[in-house]
């Protein structure tokens, strides 16, 4: 298989799709003022071609902040898209078109995935994909989009994850995350006083969420916002931790990026050496995909706003860049498999 790039500043589906030709997948990161006319024009120039596309930044070596970016595969892939639609309420009631779709597509965690975009209610919508790509072991690679919009095969959906189960006919698929943080001394909180409708974190041991955390780190209301970048919670799940950014400050409590339950155990986490561990991820795939014919990443915002404070956002897609072909998305939370995070970057690596 082969992946096409294609990115308009000015935010021009002419300029991005300049070039690309017989895509049997595609994949649109759009704008909010000019969604709906990039997914009505793209499918007038690749009808009936399986597409997915949200609303987000994008990059290649650089960022596309307002402008409109296509990615497509080609050359030796299969791929079905489709949504599944009312995630906020029950989107287990589609379930059988992703069901439906795994069928068409074939294939196995050997040389297909799913990638996804989504509008919200993530570890519900992830639980229930989950379900259906459970049976043959497929990965999942996605994330949140913004303004509550996606698109699949021209149509845009409200409150919906649009998936794509693509498949890889010349080699292997996997999917990595990318974890920057690590445990910060020995601290353990049981969360209690949750609203799980609201991601609300209420108290910590007992005691208000958010004084547990201005005295462990000597912060002001004011500073809790943005100490995340550098400290946010994480929840232990088996051999992997899970990250909960912190949204919004909601009287002594905290609201979060990410659902936190009553009796959760959860752990602080701060900030690793993120360029050497972003090195470390390289290798790693460049030992285990000797050939690479793609890579798609998702990145969360709050590394962006990260990298970007530290000057590191340039040298970061350099370093992605020498992976061959690269490209990805800004996303408001990643999917891993089953898993919701936050402050992660995930991606998929195609032979």
């Amino acid at each position: 298989m082969k992946q096409f790039v294609g990115m308009s500043q000015r935010g021009s589906l002419e300029e991005a799709v300049n070039g690309l030709r017989n895509p049997q997948f595609i994949m649109l990161l759009s704008n909010n003022d000019q969604f709906e006319s990039h997914v009505e024009e793209l499918e007038k120039r690749f009808p009936g071609v399986p597409s997915i596309g949200c609303i987000g930044m994008s990059y290649q070596v650089n960022i596309i902040e307002n402008g409109v970016s296509v990615i497509a595969f080609y050359d030796g892939v299969i791929a079905a898209a489709n949504v599944l639609e009312q995630v906020s309420v029950m989107p287990v009631k589609y379930i059988r078109r992703l069901e439906q779709d795994i069928q068409t597509v074939g294939g196995s965690e050997r040389d297909t995935v799913c990638i996804d975009f989504c509008t919200g209610n993530d570890a519900c919508v992830l639980t229930t994909i989950n379900t259906a790509l459970r049976q043959r072991g497929i990965p999942l690679a996605g994330g949140t989009g913004g303004e509550g919009r996606v698109s699949a095969n021209g149509r845009i959906y409200p409150d919906a994850v649009a998936y794509a189960l693509i498949r890889n006919l010349n080699g292997r698929v996997k999917t990595y995350k990318e974890n920057i943080y690590h445990q910060m001394g020995n601290y353990r909180f049981i969360a209690s006083d949750t609203d799980r409708a609201n991601y609300i974190l209420g108290s910590l041991n007992g005691q208000p969420a958010k004084q547990v955390y201005k005295s462990i780190l000597h912060v002001s209301d004011e500073e809790i916002l943005t100490r995340t970048f550098q400290n946010p919670f994480g929840k232990i799940n088996g051999d992997d931790t899970c990250i909960i950014s912190i949204k919004d400050i909601s009287g002594n409590a905290l609201a979060c990026f990410r659902q936190v339950n009553d009796s959760d155990v959860l752990i602080l986490l701060e900030l690793g050496d993120y360029r050497a561990i972003a090195r470390e991820t390289i290798q790693q795939i460049s030992r285990e995909f000797p050939r690479r014919s793609a890579v798609f990443s998702i990145n969360c915002l709050f590394r962006y706003k990260l990298f970007s404070e530290q000057g590191y956002m340039q040298s970061y897609l350099r370093e992605m860049a020498s992976l061959g072909c690269h490209a990805g998305f800004v996303g408001y939370g990643e999917h891993y498999n089953n898993r919701f995070v936050n402050q992660s970057m995930t991606c998929v690596v195609f032979e």
